[in-house]
């Protein structure tokens, strides 16, 4: 072990997922907080510096909070690091361990984990550790297989299962799952579908509507103190090839509910893949349609086709067609 500096942080690890909402109380941010600082305070750990993740899951490290905790501590300002229990550093025993057995001794850094009356100072107290950590993360693999079929069904059923509302929708006050068509925006999908037609690529019709200064989907949304997946970027009003081709691409505007549209491999592994379409469930007339089935099937044979403009702007009646 390192010689203890006055200096070096005393660091209050907190953390809180959906995952642990059975739980209650008992795991909130706030409860951990004062077990932390009770104990800090009473077995007179200095400097003592609170790190909090609240909404991060306990499968991946790739958490800001902790991320900057392991900041600090490679940049040598942690003496100790405290939880509540084990499961708050995180639910996936391989990488748990591997913190506490090597990258923690690696940097001189004590580790507590107080409910679970684990102290690296001792070493009796890690004996059941392992078998304390499978149990972790036993209960986020049995957390997500629950999520898992409870979701399965919903998707079956003809639920949409996707939280972000495509842009051009809005949510049915009346219908918990219902959507409505937003008019203003439905007016620009109407517009990006129609000059597709006329034989506009994306990056063509992406900067029409930078140009006829368009807010973006995710700045639209934002104005209207709406949640959206993605940061606003530093211009409002520029469009991206990228969200053109997906809108072209998303059959929910003719009406149509897509489920099991994307996948993850494992609980570890949050990266989401396409589905190919044998997989996705596809449920028609589910709610109000702003581009016509006949219109979308014919972008859709365009954009196959990859129709490229001339410097003069129009398309050769052979493009497509021939090479």
């Amino acid at each position: 072990m390192k010689q203890s500096n006055q200096n070096e942080i005393t660091a209050l690890y907190c953390r809180l997922s959906q995952d642990d909402g059975a739980d209650g109380e008992s795991n909130s941010i706030q409860n951990q907080r004062n077990i932390l600082e009770r104990y800090a305070r009473e077995h007179r750990f200095p400097n003592p510096r609170f790190y909090v993740d609240d909404g991060y899951s306990g499968g991946s490290f790739n958490r800001p909070g902790f991320q900057q905790m392991m900041t600090d501590m490679e940049n040598g300002k942690i003496r100790t690091i405290i939880t509540k229990d084990l499961s708050r550093l995180g639910r996936n025993q391989l990488h748990t361990g591997l913190y506490i057995e090597e990258r923690f001794p690696m940097f001189g850094v004590r580790y507590i984990a107080i409910n679970d009356n684990v102290d690296t100072d001792r070493s009796e107290s890690t004996e059941l550790m392992p078998f304390k950590n499978l149990f972790n993360e036993w209960f986020i693999r049995d957390t997500s297989r629950k999520i898992r079929a409870v979701n399965k069904a919903k998707g079956e059923r003809g639920e949409p299962l996707t939280t972000n509302i495509p842009y051009g929708y809005k949510k049915d006050p009346d219908t918990p799952k219902g959507w409505l068509v937003d008019e203003e925006a439905a007016q620009v999908v109407k517009r990006i579908f129609t000059l597709c037609m006329e034989g506009r690529g994306p990056m063509q019709i992406a900067r029409a509507l930078t140009e006829a200064r368009v807010l973006t989907p995710t700045a639209y949304k934002q104005r209207q103190g709406r949640k959206t997946p993605n940061k606003e970027g530093a211009d409002p009003y520029h469009w991206n090839t990228n969200t053109v081709v997906h809108i072209l691409g998303r059959l929910e505007y003719t009406g149509c509910t897509v489920n099991f549209k994307t996948y993850t491999n494992s609980i570890w592994d949050k990266k989401q893949r396409h589905s190919p379409e044998d997989r996705q469930a596809i449920f028609y007339n589910t709610h109000p349609a702003i581009i016509e089935a006949e219109v979308f099937d014919k972008v859709q044979e365009i954009r196959q086709q990859r129709h490229r403009r001339t410097k003069t702007g129009k398309s050769s009646i052979f493009s497509g067609l021939v090479y």
